[in-house]
Parts: structure tokens; C-alpha cells; sequence
């Protein structure tokens, strides 16, 4: 590559004889430029890329080291060399000022011009790139967030990047000279002892190291971090040790993120109870210490009844403050030796231990079946929420964590199947029916698709003309191997694993299509009635669902009549008004289904916007049973509030004369029962449409 020099003198032969050594030299070429004075010079700098300066101190406008001085102002990167007479102490002066040399009058045709040059252009090089190495490095160091510190083989400090800098709170300034211990001193976070500072061994040993754990610096402030470090030794270019280097951080805040992903791992996170693995280890150790002592230990398994009705119809941050709610009840109602374990969902495990008697867990059940029936107010919400528990024992029911739960699990859905909100404790039987109902959950899922569900049709008569008014659909299932399966088999296994769902949904279609083709017929059925769940009644497309199945269909709203326990509406009455107004402005009629059962309030009964009372059967057995002292009074107490409330009341299961001639005398508009028929398949209700009940006295099979 082309060096260009600038040649700066007024003397003529001195610019003639340095071109020519110039150009004569072998490792040119060099391309020359001239100037006569100190302006022209620094006009030359400021127009071209220059190498390198040579340069005549007295010039017509400047002379002596104020013409160094403007020159090197004007380019001081650029090596200048001066040209020098007998006298050498102006070039000399002007070295110490920054010259890189300087050249003696008299020898400028020599070789030693070119290689001068060439020397000072080569330094000049190497310097411009240690400083940008030098200044890259210290970017480097004072961009990263570990703090960096230097020492000398004394072990003081002689250097500090910013970070460590904010890290002692010592400047670079006031750290420089200052041993190590002094800027950084450290000690251990357990004993506060006093720790040696690991430059030391590193000086010692020419090996690097690290600090130990639990290693705490004390700041210039006295204020305390803790650090993590690797200190490491540094050489010089001939291999020998030099100083010590230390790169450290502050590991305060991940110490703190570890004590809480440590936490985290062990506890959910919503309820901050302890998870399942974190009650796996305190059951291990209660069974430990509950072998040791010959006590027991007890495991609740509970599981709230109603959680997925509030959930799918308030939604999921309504659902999660109602956990937190119950996560305070249940806490509430435990010593501080048992554990409150959340597993997931809605399901909640308590570790009940070191008791001297199997009993006690009964009376903890009790204790939180009372709590959580209380209602939790909730977003002005007032929920009500009940739970079913199993309870399994040390050492009778199990003498692992795992068999323990999973007796408590089985005896939890016995408690289930008892009605809920009470709670049963386990028994080796009970394995068999939790087989079952798996095998049950497990050919529920499969059933639909395999068309196994069909629809019995019972009827619904006026006890006034005996005439059909409607028809209630009712759920089959016809299993391929087992045969019919009754309802109360499979309905609440159903209802717990959510493929109520799917099959809600298909016995509404087909009640709403087979109604249609009987209209379609010229047949007279004014209502087909339908059950449905509190899951499928909760979920927040319910409403949706139910008016693209009519338009579907073709079937009129006012045909439709849909029938919901009290207690369902009573689980949440402000969000079921809700519902049921927008399934009345459709034209849908509203029935209450199992009239009497539930815990409803007049206040709560007048507002649901509901056409029919539904009497439950069991009061309508009531009547003519000498065994009891009602004789049918809630049934007239049932049936007279209704027809003051202008609804309509149906007596469901009449089975008896007698039953029916009191509903007639009491003026109950409807009723269905055996003794009008048994619920039929689809071709024996159209036979019935099209005849009649044969006799109100007749059992029609």
C-alpha cells in the first residue's frame, strides 16, 4: 500500500534530497507531498490522507516549537518526525512534546530516511491498536454486569471496572493502591466469620479458584451482598505471574428466586397450599413417625360438589377467588401439625396427624363439611358450595402415601354417591365399585358415538279431561354387553366427568326432532319436557345451545319445556335469573323440577320467571301412607301456591287411585306416573297420542 508523506521545509535542497531518498528506496513507492509554510502544511493535512510528517521547525510563518505545537494539534495522529540542524535541542524538545524522532540536516539522501520513516509509520501503528484494544477492553468491561477488580502482585488494587465500582461502592481513583481486603472485604454468611480474600491464594499458588459458598461482601456503606466469584492469575508475555484478577456478582436476587422456585416446586400456586409432592414427603414422615409411636394418621380427600357449575358459569376468576375462599375455611378448621394440600382443580387433601384415635378424623370431617357449607360471598356473588370427603387410615387403609390418597379417592365418590356434602370412610369394598365406576366413566365416553343412548317418552296428563298435554324425554342406555343400564348408574358419573356434556346435548336434539316429527304427523303434543344438569345448565353457552338446537330442528320454543332441580337455581339464584329470563324471552316454557326438595326462598321462587312446579314423587307417595303424619299436606300446600302464583303444578309418580283422586280434589292440573304408563319408546308414545290412555286406573307397560 502507497505511504503518503508530507515533506514540510522551505529549504530547496533539503526537500529535493529527501524526494529523492525517497524514491530510490526499496520499499516505496511513497507518494510526496510539499509544503513551504506552516499554513500550506496544515491546508495539506486537512485536504489528503497523510502517513506520516516530515518537518522543518522555522518556516516563513512559524519557527521554532510553536510550529511542532500547530502541527501536532492539527494531526496528532499522525507521526511527525522533525528536521534538525547542528543544534538537537529543538528536536529533542519536541520528542518530549510527542515527535516521534527526528532527522539531522546533512543526512538526508541517506537509507536511514526511508527506514526511519518506515519505523515510525510501524510504531505509530502498533500504538493506534493497542489503544483501541485497550479502549475495546475497558467498553467491554464497564458494559458487563460482573464486577471486575485487578490487583498487583502485592495484592493492591489497580483497577476497578464500573461495576465494581457500584458493587463496593469505591471509585476507581480511591480504590487504586488499596489492598483487596480493604476494598472488598468478605465474610461467611452463616458464622460472620471473616473470610481470606481468594486473591491471596491465587497470588501464592498461580492457580485460579473461586469463592465458597455463602460468601457475603461488606460494602464501603456496611451494607451487605452476597457473591458468587472466579478469580484467576495474570502473566506477563513471558509467562510470569503479574497480579490477580477477580469477576464477581451479586447473587442476592437469585438467591432470593431460588428460595422461591424452591417454594413454587413445592406449592400451588394459586392457593399457596402444599402440592403433591411436597404432602407425599410430610405423609412419609407422619408414617415414620407415626410407626415409631404406635399412633395413627388420617387422609381427607375432598372434593367440592359444585365447583364446576360456579366455574363454568361466573368463570375462572370467580372459580379461583371461591378456591382461595375455601383454602381459608379449611386452613382454618386444621391444627398446625396436619397439612392442607391442594391436588388440583377442585380437589383438596388433609393430612390429619399423630392422633391416638381414627375417630378424630370424623370429627375434623364434620368440622369441615360445616365450614364450607356456609355461603361464600364472592363479587356480590352468594355461592354456595358443599363437599364430599373420604377418609383413609394409618395403618388399616394403607402404609404408603400413594395407597392412602387412593383409598381416600375411592371413599370420597362412595360420598359422592351418598348424596354428597357428607363423608364416608374407606372400606376394602368400596375398590370394587370405584373399578366399576371407572369401567362405567370409561363406556360412557364411547356410548355416543356408538349410539347406545336412546329416549323413553312418558306422558303427561290433564287429570281434569285425561287428555295428553306433553311428554317428558328420559335417557336409556343400552349397553352391548351389560343390557339397560338404569339412570341412577350412570347419570352422576356422567355429571362428574363431564360427558353430561355431549349427551345433554344429543337427548335435547333428539327429544326436539322427535317432538317435530310428531307435529309433522298431524299428531297434538303441546310440550316435550327435558332434564337438564346443573353442568349443563352453568355453562356459559347453554343458552346458545339450546336456540341453535330449535332452529335446528324446526321445533317452536313454546313446545319446549325445560325442567331444572331447585337446587341448581338455589347454587347461584342471581346468575340463574339471568339464564332463565333469557330462555323465557326465547318463548321456552321454565319448569322447576323436584318441587319442595331443595332450600329455595318464596323471595327467590317469585323472581325465577318459571311456568310449572313440579311435585317431587316422594310427596305424592306421601299421600294415603299411614306411616306418615303428612298425608299429602306439602302436596297441597305445593299445589296451592302454585295456582296462586298463577303456575302450573304437575304431580309426578302417581301411582295409586287414591293418590290420584286428592291431586283432582286439590285441583293439580297434571300429573304422570304409572298409573297413566310407564315411560315408552318413541312408536309406543305416537300409539298413545293417536288413542289415548286407555284408563286412568290401567297400568299401560
Amino acid at each position: 500500500m502507497t505511504q503518503r508523506i508530507l515533506i514540510i521545509t522551505n529549504d530547496l535542497t533539503d526537500r529535493v534530497s529527501l524526494q529523492n531518498a525517497l524514491r530510490q528506496t526499496s520499499d516505496g513507492p511513497y507518494d510526496i507531498l510539499v509544503a513551504g509554510s506552516l499554513s500550506e502544511a496544515i491546508t495539506q493535512i486537512q485536504k489528503h490522507k497523510v502517513d506520516a510528517i516530515l518537518a522543518d521547525l522555522y518556516l516563513p510563518d512559524s519557527e521554532g516549537i510553536a510550529t511542532f505545537d500547530s502541527l501536532f494539534a492539527n494531526a496528532p495522529q499522525i507521526p511527525i518526525l522533525t528536521l534538525s540542524g547542528d543544534d538537537e535541542t529543538l528536536a529533542i524538545e519536541a520528542v518530549k512534546s510527542g515527535a516521534q524522532g527526528y532527522l539531522t540536516k546533512g543526512h538526508f539522501a541517506s537509507y536511514l530516511v526511508p527506514q526511519s520513516l518506515r519505523n515510525v509509520i510501524l510504531r505509530k501503528a502498533v500504538e493506534e491498536a493497542v489503544y483501541i484494544d485497550k479502549v475495546r477492553a475497558e467498553i467491554t468491561l464497564n458494559s458487563i454486569s460482573d464486577a471486575v477488580i485487578g490487583t498487583d502482585m502485592a495484592g493492591n488494587v489497580d483497577y476497578l471496572n464500573v461495576a465494581a465500582e457500584h458493587m463496593t461502592l469505591w471509585t476507581r481513583e480511591e480504590a487504586r493502591g488499596q489492598p483487596i481486603t480493604a476494598v472488598m472485604p468478605i465474610i461467611h454468611s452463616e458464622s460472620r466469620q471473616e473470610k481470606d480474600n481468594p486473591v491471596a491464594m491465587v497470588l501464592q499458588q498461580d492457580m485460579a479458584t473461586t469463592l465458597t459458598p455463602g460468601t457475603i461482601l461488606i460494602r464501603r456503606d456496611g451494607s451487605e451482598v452476597a457473591i458468587e466469584d472466579s478469580t484467576a492469575p495474570i502473566h506477563d508475555s513471558a509467562g510470569n505471574i503479574a497480579g490477580a484478577v477477580m469477576v464477581f456478582h451479586d447473587i442476592t436476587d437469585a438467591k432470593v428466586m431460588a428460595v422461591k422456585m424452591a417454594h413454587l416446586a413445592q406449592h400451588d400456586f394459586l392457593t399457596n397450599l402444599p402440592n403433591r409432592a411436597l404432602l407425599n414427603d410430610r405423609i412419609a414422615q407422619a408414617i415414620g413417625l407415626a410407626k415409631r409411636r404406635g399412633s395413627f394418621l388420617s387422609i381427607l380427600f375432598m372434593d367440592l360438589d359444585n365447583f364446576k357449575h360456579i366455574n363454568d358459569s361466573l368463570g375462572h376468576a370467580t372459580g379461583d377467588k371461591l378456591l382461595k375462599s375455601v383454602t381459608e375455611r379449611l386452613s382454618a378448621c386444621v391444627r398446625n401439625s396436619d397439612t392442607v394440600s391442594r391436588q388440583g382443580g377442585d380437589e383438596f387433601v388433609i393430612l390429619v396427624t399423630d392422633d391416638k384415635s381414627a375417630e378424630n378424623a370424623a370429627l375434623t370431617a364434620e368440622k369441615l363439611l360445616k365450614s364450607l357449607a356456609t355461603p361464600h360471598h364472592i363479587n356480590k356473588h352468594e355461592l354456595h358450595v358443599t363437599s364430599s370427603i373420604g377418609i383413609s387410615v394409618y395403618p388399616s387403609d394403607g402404609v404408603d402415601a400413594e395407597t392412602l390418597i387412593k383409598n381416600a379417592d375411592t371413599a370420597m365418590y362412595q360420598a359422592k354417591d351418598k348424596g354428597r356434602n357428607n363423608y364416608q370412610f374407606f372400606k376394602p369394598e368400596m375398590n370394587v365399585r370405584a373399578v366399576e365406576r371407572q369401567v362405567i366413566e370409561a363406556n360412557l365416553r364411547v356410548a355416543l358415538v356408538r349410539n347406545e343412548f336412546f329416549l323413553h317418552y312418558q306422558p303427561k296428563i290433564n287429570l281434569k279431561t285425561g287428555e295428553i298435554t306433553g311428554a317428558e324425554a328420559l335417557l336409556r342406555w343400552q349397553h352391548p354387553q351389560w343390557g339397560m343400564v338404569p339412570p341412577i348408574r350412570f347419570i352422576g358419573i356422567a355429571e362428574d366427568c363431564g360427558v353430561i356434556v355431549p349427551v345433554g346435548r344429543w337427548v335435547l336434539r333428539e327429544a326436539c326432532a322427535q317432538t317435530r316429527r310428531w307435529q309433522n304427523s298431524g299428531l297434538d303434543i303441546a310440550t316435550i319436557s327435558v332434564n337438564i344438569s346443573a353442568v349443563e345448565f352453568r355453562r356459559q353457552d347453554f343458552v346458545e345451545g339450546v336456540k341453535t338446537i330449535l332452529i335446528e330442528t324446526g321445533l317452536p320454543p313454546t313446545c319446549l319445556q325445560l325442567e331444572i332441580t331447585e337446587s341448581v337455581l338455589m347454587r347461584n339464584a342471581e346468575s340463574s335469573i339471568a339464564i332463565l329470563e333469557q330462555l323465557k324471552n326465547m318463548g321456552i316454557q321454565l319448569a322447576i323440577d323436584d318441587f319442595g326438595t331443595g332450600y329455595s326462598s318464596l323471595s327467590y321462587l317469585n323472581q325465577f320467571p318459571i311456568d310449572v312446579l313440579k311435585i317431587d314423587q316422594s310427596f305424592v307417595h306421601d299421600i294415603g301412607n299411614n306411616k306418615t303424619d303428612s298425608n299429602g299436606v306439602i302436596a297441597s300446600a305445593v299445589i296451592a301456591m302454585g295456582n296462586s302464583l298463577k303456575q302450573k303444578v304437575i304431580a309426578e309418580g302417581v301411582e295409586q287411585e287414591e293418590q290420584l283422586s286428592f291431586l283432582k280434589e286439590q285441583d293439580c292440573e297434571e300429573g304422570q306416573g304409572y298409573i297413566f304408563s310407564r315411560p315408552v319408546g318413541a312408536e309406543q308414545f305416537e300409539k298413545l297420542l293417536r288413542q289415548g290412555i286407555p284408563s286412568q286406573n290401567t297400568v299401560l307397560v
